[in-house]
């Protein structure tokens, strides 16, 4: 009995003791996110890039033409480069929790899904992000980018976005332009504009 007791007492410490480090995570996530190898960290601190991209670092060959273009594109762009695309956004939603945001149900990123037309399958959309960083940035500028003030502006709408490339290797084998044909696919291709820097609404 008083082992029993001893081993729940034990139990509720550990519980209290990772909530606790959760919500100070949560609340003061690193650039690195949570993450347990040297490659984590670096994928996680590209998705948390907040400097601005120059000129010199557009790479002008990146167009959503060139992006959905199909064949395994897995090297065709560098993550060192940024883009400033056009598309038809399709969706905005947020992403689920994940270990680049320290799984913070309150600093998810903005999924924002784009196509070459009004009426695209899934596996014909390409993703943009907007990352809980660039939107803290946004409204100390005065601009909303919430998901629903996003949803509310772009769907619908042909925009134009500028940021940095980013390849999402956790939604390779969910691409169609590594794994054609795959009933799973819910997107082109893992290449992404991650995080977004501007938007621009053009007709």
């Amino acid at each position: 009995m008083l082992r029993n007791r001893r081993k729940w007492l034990v139990l509720g410490v550990v519980v209290v003791l990772v909530l606790a480090l959760w919500l100070v995570l949560a609340r003061n996530c690193p650039s690195s996110g949570i993450a347990f190898t040297g490659r984590a960290r670096y994928l996680h601190r590209l998705k948390n890039r907040t400097a601005l991209p120059q000129a010199a670092d557009f790479d002008s060959r990146v167009t959503l033409a060139a992006l959905l273009e199909r064949g395994d594109d897995t090297k065709r762009w560098s993550v060192d480069r940024a883009a400033r695309i056009q598309g038809e956004v399709i969706d905005v939603a947020y992403a689920r929790p994940e270990a680049t945001n320290c799984f913070s149900p309150c600093r998810r990123d903005i999924h924002i899904a784009i196509a070459d037309q009004k009426v695209a399958p899934k596996s014909e959309q390409l993703i943009v992000e907007v990352t809980p960083r660039f939107r803290d940035w946004a409204a100390a500028q005065g601009i909303n980018w919430s998901a629903e003030a996003l949803k509310t502006q772009l769907v619908g709408h042909w925009c134009e976005f500028e940021g940095w490339l980013y390849f999402d290797v956790g939604h390779v084998e969910e691409s169609e332009n590594v794994a054609p044909g795959n009933a799973d696919n819910w997107r082109a291709t893992a290449w992404e504009i991650h995080p977004l820097t501007k938007i621009t609404v053009i007709r």
